[in-house]
């Protein structure tokens, strides 16, 4: 391993730094190369920060990370990232204590080589538009030597064309133009070391020693790292998924930030699910039960709704509300075995089978809120119309494309 460089961290929760997340689970979040954490993390992250406490790092000479002075490869850049990490959990008193992860392409990369070098620190990891190896040794090496010779500026054109999917620069154009400053503004020198330990980074032999749960997230129009890379790692791992976030490129976060946000506490979730298998053996008692059904029915229906659902209880149908938040709340929808975007697609089936139509628009907007797009909602809905019936996906499109009018007419919170 080669001398470590320097990193800066940024925290998301609160400008007051490093405490201010304290009794949140931690989660990092890394950078892809030319970005800084503020400018990929920042809309994602302002998602997060309510459940977790946030925290990303910049690479050297990125962002606030000063500029590295000697080449690193992958495994002293995961070395930096750890002290930074241990450093925030020294501050929270669990110096040395577990994390969750996620990165976006070489901050995905910088993902598995913590997962290898240090197991049991990472208890689950999200690595979007990312792989275990990222294109050729001889392009990066190539890049390498242009960027020493023309400076980052050289990178904004072709960038621009391989980060973002068609029609995004022009729609978010502000958003856009801060990613592209933040690249033109990044130390040449250090933007060249990345490009070389990216080179020197294969790590597709080693995947099988990685036991905690990771989601490999693709974009559908990213050609850096395209789904079969999220594949490779999820095949590799033990305990692997795949998500593919239609219409995005290389910088997910960003063009995507409320999918990737659901994807990235789905899979934290997941993993805190998972039974500690050395713990005392029992069950959960139905207290747990419901406190966490209620806490999944909240973040799936929304507070509004089910605060309705509470005051409008009964003495005759409070007992109801209790069942379905302990049961089909806390005991199906927290279940380890699906994410929650593949629970919301079964459930539209049923619905539309069965033509529970006021349960049909509720999940409709859960479904959204559990990051399906429109059209992935509308593919359900086609796929109903061969298995249950014309008549009730027509019903159902109906039901689907007023709450979804609904949906795009309420003010941004």
């Amino acid at each position: 391993m080669t001398a470590p460089p320097e990193l800066t961290g940024v925290h998301f929760n609160t400008a007051t730094g490093a405490t201010s997340g304290i009794g949140k689970p931690l989660l990092v979040l890394g950078p892809s190369l030319g970005t800084s954490a503020p400018t990929l993390w920042g809309a994602c992250a302002g998602l997060l920060t309510e459940r977790f406490h946030v925290i990303g790092w910049d690479l050297p000479g990125h962002g606030g990370s000063p500029a590295a002075r000697q080449y690193f490869d992958m495994p002293a850049l995961g070395s930096s990232v750890l002290a930074l990490v241990d450093n925030v959990l020294g501050d929270r008193g669990d110096r040395g204590g577990t994390f969750a992860y996620a990165g976006d392409s070489v901050g995905g990369a910088v993902g598995l080589q913590l997962l290898l070098d240090y197991p049991g620190r990472i208890n689950a990891a999200a690595l979007i538009c990312s792989g275990a190896r990222i294109s050729t040794p001889q392009s990066w090496l190539e890049r390498a030597e242009t960027v020493r010779a023309n400076g980052t500026p050289s990178m904004v054109t072709g960038s621009a064309a391989r980060w973002f999917a068609a029609g995004f620069v022009e729609r978010r154009l502000s958003v856009a133009s801060a990613l592209l400053q933040a690249l033109q503004d990044t130390e040449r020198f250090s933007y060249a070391w990345v490009c070389e330990a990216l080179a020197s980074f294969d790590v597709r032999d080693r995947l099988s020693e990685i036991t905690v749960p990771v989601l490999a997230v693709a974009g559908s129009d990213d050609v850096v790292t395209p789904p079969e890379y999220a594949r490779e790692i999820a095949a590799g791992v033990l305990d692997g998924r795949v998500a593919v976030v239609e219409g995005v490129a290389h910088l997910a976060p960003v063009e995507n930030p409320a999918e990737i946000a659901v994807l990235i506490a789905e899979i934290i979730e997941m993993a805190d699910s998972v039974p500690d298998y050395d713990a005392p053996v029992g069950p959960r008692t139905l207290d747990q039960v419901l406190d966490n059904g209620m806490r999944v029915r909240r973040e799936v229906l929304g507070d509004a709704h089910v605060d309705r659902a509470i005051v409008s209880a009964t003495e005759f149908t409070a007992d109801f509300q209790e069942l379905i938040t302990t049961y089909a709340w806390g005991s199906i929808w927290t279940r380890p075995g699906l994410d929650r975007r593949s629970r919301s697609m079964i459930t539209l089936t049923a619905l539309v089978a069965l033509g529970h139509h006021e349960e049909l628009a509720m999940h409709v907007r859960a479904a959204r809120t559990n990051g399906l797009t429109d059209d992935e909602i509308k593919e359900v809905l086609l796929q109903c119309a061969i298995y249950c019936g014309v008549p009730a996906a027509n019903t159902a499109f109906r039901i689907a494309q007023d709450v979804l009018n609904r949906l795009d007419a309420e003010p941004p919170e």
